[in-house]
């Protein structure tokens, strides 16, 4: 498992340090032997009121689509909700079932889909932008949004998830699994990347 240390310049002097701006913090792309999980080390980080992710990735699940999970500060605890809304082209799906959509008390807040291995085109990889918000203020559960999606030769979907931590405390470090990665089987293959930006306060 990757665990990546937070660049911690900083700017100053000049118009990009405006408040609201956004800085590139740290950026990962899996090497050929696949990543079984990536996570993010805040540590040292400071100056800015918000996170964004941005993630395109595979899962090699012998599937269509997986989720990723996304957990904070090495919780696995039930302390996470989430609401998935997608959509592929025809219809829309949205559900309050513990299975899939909807649920409550879990051990993650997950974000979009991505390709499978059993997709049509091989090559395919999902896209999504995911804003965590507020993320070292104490005094409020920690909120999350995320939008993305992909294309597979004219199938695919685009999804909106949201979800929130229960935890007051900061978020000092987040980790990304492959939502069927539990048993340590399914990884990120070569060429996901992630990458994470602040938004200045």
């Amino acid at each position: 498992m990757p665990i990546l240390g937070i660049l911690a310049s900083s700017i100053t002097g000049g118009l990009v340090t405006d408040a609201g701006a956004m800085f590139p913090i740290r950026s990962y792309v899996v090497p050929s032997t696949a990543a079984s999980s990536v996570t993010f080390d805040l540590t040292g980080i400071s100056g800015y009121t918000h996170l964004q992710l941005r993630v395109m990735a595979r899962s090699n699940r012998s599937a269509t689509a997986d989720y990723i999970k996304l957990q904070f500060n090495s919780d696995t605890s039930s302390v996470y909700y989430d609401h998935v809304l997608i959509g592929d082209g025809s219809s829309a799906s949205a559900s309050t079932s513990q299975a899939y959509y909807g649920t409550s008390t879990v051990t993650q807040v997950r974000i979009p889909v991505v390709p499978g291995t059993t997709t049509t085109n091989a090559s395919t990889f999902g896209v999504s932008v995911t804003d965590i918000l507020d993320y070292t203020n104490t005094n409020k559960y920690k909120v999350v949004r995320s939008l993305g999606g992909y294309d597979d030769n004219g199938a695919g979907n685009i999804n909106f998830f949201s979800g929130l931590w229960r935890s007051t405390n900061a978020i000092t470090s987040l980790t990304l699994t492959p939502n069927n990665g539990g048993s340590g089987s399914t990884t990120f293959p070569q060429y996901s990347s992630f990458a994470l930006y602040g938004v200045k306060a």
